[in-house]
């Protein structure tokens, strides 16, 4: 028996090399890596680029702690900033601490504008935030929540989309509203551009911190560094992780400069920021911002739309709709089909992606594919298809 602690149910894979967008096993088996990690690998595996820039800074200097100036913190932060809507940056080692912090930011910014009183944070219902006690509290769902009472309080949730039902929300104790601007776990919900700009005036209106997590969404996973910018909305907090490190541990906490209320003393991270992961979180900025590179994201995902569709199309018995947008897409399954044995199905086939709710299969693969890379994928979508559409038929 392992002495890991039995907290994950893994695919019966392991993987010991990865090279552009595939992963092998030892007997080399090669798979197509649409899950990247779940949206962290976003330049693929090995990048050239990445591994130069890891190998370089740990040959200098690896972790000194924020006792002292880290010179690549204030560089990767500028960059940051300057491609963003934020004034500031503070750096973690994950999602889940980006969003704990980000709830620091909306007590201590209600705090120090004279409402000790407004403490709660409205979220949306199927939302997922992270696996600690208030991110899990933040997204609400039972299933996360079993087990781990009394829940944290200060968080409500409410349908996602619903502008109403926010609105009614609201009490004189809340401080802000966060939503995923599109909904990963939840099942590839897209919120809409109106949406997105209502909650920014109701926000406005009644003086809340308008706050996203973009951890998964983020880092032009949508066609645009942030998924937020297609709707043109400004927010007062981003949390965002995952692909900023490009499969290194790094999050981060983006803020306008109203928002920047944290202090000396008010917060901090041992690891947060250090050398080496600035240097790696540098190098994927490199790659994201090259020219033509978010131009190139929607349109590959424009093609990876329409073979989801496809789907839809020819396998009606099979498929619902799809969903999701740039290359975080996801296509929804009957009811006669569980999504986990479809996504087995496909890792026999040789094609890696991920489960989400409402019965859907995520697709998240690095940025950097090509249109055989969705031509493959959606190849082998079709063969473990057409094996349920034979069962099917034969139990009918």
């Amino acid at each position: 028996m392992s002495a890991l602690m039995p907290t994950y149910a893994p695919a019966d894979l392991a993987f010991v090399k990865g090279e552009g967008v595939y992963l092998y096993t030892a007997d080399g088996r090669r798979f197509l890596d649409f899950c990247a990690g779940i949206a962290v690998s976003c330049m693929g595996h090995a990048h050239p680029h990445l591994v130069e820039a890891l190998k370089s800074q740990a040959e200098k200097l690896w972790h000194v702690s924020n006792l002292y100036v880290i010179p690549g913190q204030i560089e990767l932060a500028e960059r940051l900033a300057a491609a963003s809507f934020a004034d500031r940056v503070f750096f973690s080692n994950s999602g889940a601490e980006a969003l704990e912090g980000s709830f620091k930011i909306a007590r201590k910014y209600q705090q120090d504008n004279g409402h000790p009183e407004r403490f709660r944070v409205i979220g949306c219902e199927s939302a997922f935030h992270g696996r600690t006690l208030a991110t899990i509290a933040a997204g609400g769902q039972e299933k996360h929540l079993e087990g781990f009472g009394p829940v944290v309080d200060g968080f409500d949730q409410v349908a996602f989309g619903n502008l109403n039902e926010m609105r009614a929300a609201i009490t004189d104790e809340t401080a802000a509203i966060l939503v995923e601007p599109v909904q990963g776990e939840g099942g590839l919900r897209v919120a809409s551009v109106e949406y997105l700009q209502g909650l920014r005036a109701v926000c406005d209106e009644f003086g809340l911190l308008l706050m996203f997590d973009e951890v998964q969404c983020g880092m032009g996973r949508t066609g645009k560094l942030f998924a937020h910018e297609w709707a043109d909305v400004i927010p007062d907090v981003v949390a965002v992780a995952k692909g900023i490190g490009g499969g290194f541990p790094l999050g981060a906490i983006l803020t306008t400069e109203a928002a920047s209320v944290l202090r000396v003393g008010n917060h901090g991270t041992t690891y947060g920021g250090n050398p080496l992961a600035m240097a790696v979180g540098g190098a994927v900025l490199d790659e994201l911002l090259k020219d033509g590179f978010f131009d190139h994201v929607a349109s590959i995902g424009e093609k990876l739309t329409a073979g989801l569709d496809g789907l839809v199309r020819k396998f009606p018995s099979v498929f619902v709709e799809s969903r999701g947008k740039g290359l975080m897409q996801g296509i929804k399954l009957t009811d006669r089909i569980v999504n986990r044995d479809f996504k087995a199905d496909l890792e026999d086939a040789g094609l890696l992606i991920a489960p989400a709710g409402d019965n859907v299969l995520r697709l998240l693969p690095p940025l950097i594919i090509d249109e055989s890379h969705v031509a493959e994928a959606i190849q082998k979508f079709k063969t473990v298809a057409e094996r349920h559409v034979s069962a099917q038929i034969k139990e009918s």
